[in-house]
């Protein structure tokens, strides 16, 4: 294998995992296009494999479903997904009060002690 190709992103997911959270955030092509500023021929083409969407784009496609970036390329690029599991856990403990990550730190200890 070149050093080329180890580095390449497989695009072949990109479009069903970019399909299928935009099903699951109850989005329609025309919501998500309106909202990147680009056509629905666009989306549809990206969830066909017919087009990559830039970086840029890809951005803005995982703030509108809640997402961050490094947990959408999780999702599609499976060797990135434990950093990017890392990265969406802290991003969701960051948005908790004091007493909840209290309380889910208790959480963790009792669920790892039955481990």
């Amino acid at each position: 294998m070149s050093k080329a190709s180890e580095n390449a992103f497989d695009f072949e997911n990109l479009g069903q995992k970019v399909k299928e959270l935009r099903i699951k955030n109850g989005l329609t092509q025309n919501q998500v296009a309106s909202e990147l500023h680009v056509t629905p021929g666009y989306i549809s083409n990206v969830e066909n494999n017919r087009t990559a969407m830039s970086l840029r784009v890809l951005s803005y496609y995982a703030k509108l479903t809640g997402i961050t970036l490094d947990s959408l390329v999780g999702k599609i690029e499976p060797e990135y997904l434990p950093t990017a599991l890392d990265h969406e856990l802290q991003n969701l403990i960051a948005q908790l009060t004091d007493e909840e990550k209290q309380r889910l730190l208790r959480t963790i200890e009792v669920w790892k002690s039955d481990l």
